[in-house]
């Protein structure tokens, strides 16, 4: 009885199954929530004022804990707000808008190994050959649920702002595509764990890592921008424009549906950070800390995993700084932006990335 049920436990399903479990609910989720109370403290900050502190405990002295426990309060709201479903809407597709978009952010963090396999366990929940063609697949799966909320709201500034969101999302997963095809090229390989080792390696013996935001600088400076305008922050807010539009494709949510969508595009901003981490500053990987040969392999995978976190943190954070700091852009420009500027500069790129790796492969 015992052996069976250590095997059911050990079983390889299992096993993906505690990976998956452990990436939502230790790292993705608790990042996300973080991070609704952290950008509305940062903004507070940049605009010199105290920001939200206003939710305590009563029973123990008004305990408010300086403005954490606002989690808690925008999460019971969400539960208990009124699920309304407007008049006239398509109750089936207005239901199920919200989990496109969520489904599509949680996705992307199946292929990033988050340290170095130990023995026969991998750090991963999958490592499929086509490992970026994966993350465009799954990035596009966002616009079916903008589509479908606006769409299915019967409300005509849901309707424009969820036309909106797809004209921009398409156009950008064209640009985050072909910002990539450098790194195909340097690289040689789609598979996010192969990119990730290769990053390992150095120039001049073991000085400079060959990390992918040194060999392709260009592409990664696209990549984040489009990532960017691919989940809709500002300043590509446009499909969100509450000047022109009352709030957008998911104007007619409220309660859990709404809350679903807001934790989606927190959620995106973690899946973005962890993706630039991953492609274009090494992953995983710790510079330098194979010279240490006589480091515990549980000591690597710790220090591993800190150093993903802690990249991942910091282009969370510098997603909310260009919040920010930098104006909104009008729908034109946005989209002029993408086809007139990044097209070309992206098509750049790729010519003069084959024409340098021609010259260096002769």
């Amino acid at each position: 009885m015992l052996e069976t049920a250590i095997s059911i436990l050990t079983d390889p399903l299992a096993i993906t199954i505690y990976k998956i479990l452990a990436i939502i609910f230790v790292f993705a989720m608790p990042m996300a929530t973080f991070l609704t109370l952290f950008e509305r403290k940062w903004s507070a900050l940049i605009q010199d004022r105290i920001g939200p502190n206003r939710a305590n405990i009563p029973l123990l002295n008004n305990f408010r804990g300086r403005g954490s426990l606002h989690i808690a309060a925008d999460g019971l709201k969400s539960f208990f707000k009124e699920d309304f479903v407007p008049q006239g809407a398509d109750r089936l597709l207005f239901t199920i808008a919200p989990f496109f978009g969520f489904a599509a952010a949680l996705a992307n963090f199946a292929i990033i190994p988050f340290a170095a396999p130990i023995g026969d366990f991998a750090f991963q929940i999958t490592d499929v050959e086509p490992g970026l063609l994966y993350i465009f697949a799954v990035t596009s799966l966002g616009v079916y649920g903008t589509v479908l909320a606006g769409a299915s709201s019967n409300n005509k500034f849901a309707l424009l702002g969820g036309t909106r969101a797809s004209a921009q999302m398409l156009s950008y997963e064209v640009f985050i595509g072909i910002s990539l095809l450098g790194l195909f090229m340097v690289y040689e390989t789609t598979r996010i764990s192969e990119i990730v080792a290769l990053q390992n390696t150095y120039w001049f013996g073991d000085v400079i890592p060959k990390w992918g935001v040194f060999t392709q600088p260009v592409g990664f400076i696209m990549f984040f921008a489009a990532m960017i305008a691919e989940t809709k922050r500002a300043p590509f807010d446009a499909p969100e424009g509450e000047s022109e539009l009352v709030a957008g494709y998911f104007l007619e949510y409220s309660g859990m549906r709404f809350a679903s969508f807001m934790l989606a595009e927190y959620v995106a901003i973690v899946g973005v950070s962890a993706l630039v981490t991953t492609l274009f500053f090494g992953g995983y990987h710790v510079p330098w800390l194979h010279l240490w040969e006589s480091a515990p392999a549980w000591l690597v995978a710790i220090l591993q995993i800190g150093k993903f976190a802690s990249f991942t943190f910091f282009f969370c954070w510098l997603q909310l700084q260009i919040r920010w700091t930098v104006p909104k852009f009008r729908f034109d420009q946005t989209m002029a932006l993408g086809w007139k500027k990044m097209l070309p500069l992206a098509l750049a790129n790729t010519v003069v990335t084959a024409f340098v790796i021609l010259i260096f492969a002769q």
